[in-house]
């Protein structure tokens, strides 16, 4: 027996060919074993863009202001002050006035006053409140709905497939608006008692078609580009792998489908909240938003046009407010968009 085949590999290899690494060698070795997922990867990349980055410091910011300022600012949206309609930014009304010369400390009006004398930048802050709320919820809301239809209707495939995207066809080519003002009108006597006394009568029966023409109609699109990648993914080996050792339809979905799509739903979602923002303020601006006194910036807006000659302030706070948050969030949108697709990687 060669007792050479049983030595030890140490004294087989003449060590004085190798040599210790720099520290520069064990740094760089570091780097490139540090491990990712695909958020850290996708939020490395948004870090490189700085318009989104910008656009999510104003969103903060925004957010901050909306949560907190209420607890600062001493005024309701609702509460009126008698003696002070239409004062413009920093002026007191002369109630105010003979208190701050009692000695009181006065709170000022950073945006003034409206025509009933009401704090107009509370107003403005309640307004954003509610158009974040409304864009926020109706995207998860058409997110649920329509990842869910997609991922059913483009894994089954077949005629379930065929019918469930001719449901789609349908409804994509109801009018949105015509509807919203129709279960405007229906809902407002079928609704008004059902909600009396209940945090959803301080948004309105108007408020609420809106959810559910949301829910009703404005997940097709999500849903047909949920449908578009799972029949794609749905011919990947770890599909069939995990069809070929028995796992559920609803388990495929869940577990290994809408995983692989987060992407498209992130991007989706970022670029839907803009939209449904701008649909409830353009709804508002019509008179079929929230409910009086509870403001919204489509409202303001819209309350504003009566006194635009003589109070043009009154338009550009809650239009500024609107651009400012639509603009923002469709940069973001556009920035998680180049962050977090695949197919836009280098």
């Amino acid at each position: 027996m060669d007792e050479k085949k049983f030595k030890p590999f140490s004294a087989q290899v003449d060590m004085s060919q190798f040599e210790k690494a720099t520290e520069e060698e064990k740094r760089q070795q570091d780097v490139m074993g540090e491990s990712t997922t695909f958020f850290k990867d996708g939020m490395r990349r948004l870090r490189k863009n700085p318009l989104a980055m910008a656009s999510l410091i104003v969103i903060i910011l925004l957010i901050i202001i909306i949560i907190f300022a209420p607890f600062v600012v001493p005024y309701s949206y609702a509460q009126i002050i008698k003696d002070g309609p239409n004062m413009s930014p920093f002026v007191y009304s002369p109630s105010e006035l003979q208190r701050i010369a009692a000695g009181q400390n006065v709170f000022p009006h950073i945006f003034g006053t409206d025509s009933l004398g009401r704090d107009y930048f509370i107003r403005v802050v309640y307004g954003a409140r509610v158009s974040l709320s409304v864009g926020f919820f109706a995207s998860i809301l058409v997110l649920i709905i329509g990842t869910l239809y997609g991922a059913i209707s483009g894994y089954l495939g077949g005629r379930v497939d065929l019918v469930m995207m001719r449901i789609v066809d349908i409804i994509y080519s109801l009018p949105d608006m015509l509807l919203i003002i129709l279960l405007s009108v229906v809902l407002r006597d079928t609704l008004a008692n059902a909600i009396k006394g209940t945090v959803l009568a301080k948004i309105g029966t108007n408020m609420i078609s809106l959810f559910i023409v949301y829910g009703l109609l404005y997940w097709v699109s999500m849903a047909r580009l949920i449908r578009g990648q799972i029949l794609t993914l749905k011919q990947n080996e770890y599909i069939l792998a995990a069809q070929a050792t028995g796992a559920s339809t609803p388990w495929i979905i869940f577990k290994h489908i809408i995983p692989n799509c987060l992407s498209v739903l992130i991007i989706t979602t970022a670029l839907q909240i803009p939209s449904a923002i701008f649909t409830e303020s353009y709804l508002s601006f019509l008179g079929l938003g929230v409910s009086a006194p509870m403001p919204s910036l489509g409202s303001l807006a819209n309350d504003a046009r009566s006194g635009l000659q003589s109070y043009p302030l009154k338009l550009i706070f809650p239009a500024v407010t609107i651009v400012l948050i639509v603009l923002a969030l469709n940069l973001l949108g556009d920035g998680l968009r180049d962050a977090f697709d695949p197919k836009l990687n280098k």
